[in-house]
């Protein structure tokens, strides 16, 4: 069975989000308009846009923080009613909490469901493992590093075994090095499991070194979807080294060449709000 006739993990359908000014309710905002997207099982779909465009709103939408206006959400073919149990978000900021060390922060979601402490433990000694922090469970936040930070939320996200894992822009704020480090974890452990991933990013690189597929948003308002690429690049992938292949040069010259005046549009507007 391939993507395309699977029932998707997750399925927007005619999405639209439209927002009421809080000064003045005859004011509205449409940040999103006509917008359908699935991913497939197993599928890792990123989502390319200017600045502001809407990238996170959708994310929210199918993590079921937002209602969309208009539209429906389908997860694995059921109606998404409130917040999607079958997914785990990982934010652009971490929301790890300051008080908890590392470990207690990866096992806080197990701890929520009324997972054993005996259990949780032992998981998240296996999950701190798994993204290179075995040792480090006893730290607490303001004693990592950025990338350490972002290994726990991993951990936090993942330890949960969601079938879905939707990403917004989490590796933003890293150096590049560290970046690079962390792209390659997360794809390491979804080749492991093979979650469906909805990754949000600005970054084109990453999009394409990441993904099976490229989704290119317009800029706002009523941003809506204006190019979608299959990434055949071969897997397992460094995201370092695959930059260097001749189909990613190609398709990233393929994929700017819709964004380049999106992009461009989205600048001026946050020139004019600036």
């Amino acid at each position: 069975m391939t993507p395309a006739t699977m029932t998707p993990a997750l399925a927007l359908d005619d999405i639209s989000c439209t927002f009421i000014s809080k000064d003045d309710r005859s004011q509205r905002y449409t940040a999103v308009a006509d917008t359908s997207l699935h991913i497939a099982p197993g599928e890792f779909v990123s989502v390319v846009g200017p600045t502001g465009c809407g990238k996170s709103t959708l994310l929210n939408v199918g993590a079921g923080l937002l209602a969309p206006s208009t539209g429906s959400v389908k997860v694995f073919g059921e109606a998404l009613n409130g917040i999607n149990r079958r997914a785990g978000y990982m934010f652009q900021t971490d929301a790890l909490m300051p008080w908890r060390s590392a470990m207690q922060n990866v096992v806080a979601g197990l701890q929520f469901r009324g997972v054993s402490d005996a259990e949780a433990n032992r998981l998240g000694e296996e999950w701190l493992a798994r993204v290179g922090l075995q040792g480090f469970g006893d730290r607490y936040p303001h004693q990592l590093s950025g990338g350490m930070r972002k290994r726990v939320a991993l951990a936090q996200t993942l330890i949960l075994d969601p079938d879905i894992i939707l990403m917004d822009e989490p590796f933003s704020a890293l150096d590049i090095q560290t970046r690079q480090l962390m792209e390659n974890e997360v794809l390491d452990l979804w080749n492991a499991k093979k979650k469906a991933v909805l990754f949000i990013t600005h970054d084109l690189d990453e999009a394409i070194a990441m993904s099976d597929r490229v989704v290119v948003l317009s800029a706002g308002p009523q941003t809506h979807p204006i190019g979608e690429f299959h990434i055949d690049l071969p897997r397992p992938r460094d995201v370092a080294e695959i930059r260097m292949h001749p189909r990613f040069v190609e398709l990233h010259a393929q994929i700017w060449n819709v964004l380049r005046e999106e992009v461009l549009k989205g600048y001026q507007q946050q020139k004019i709000k600036a």
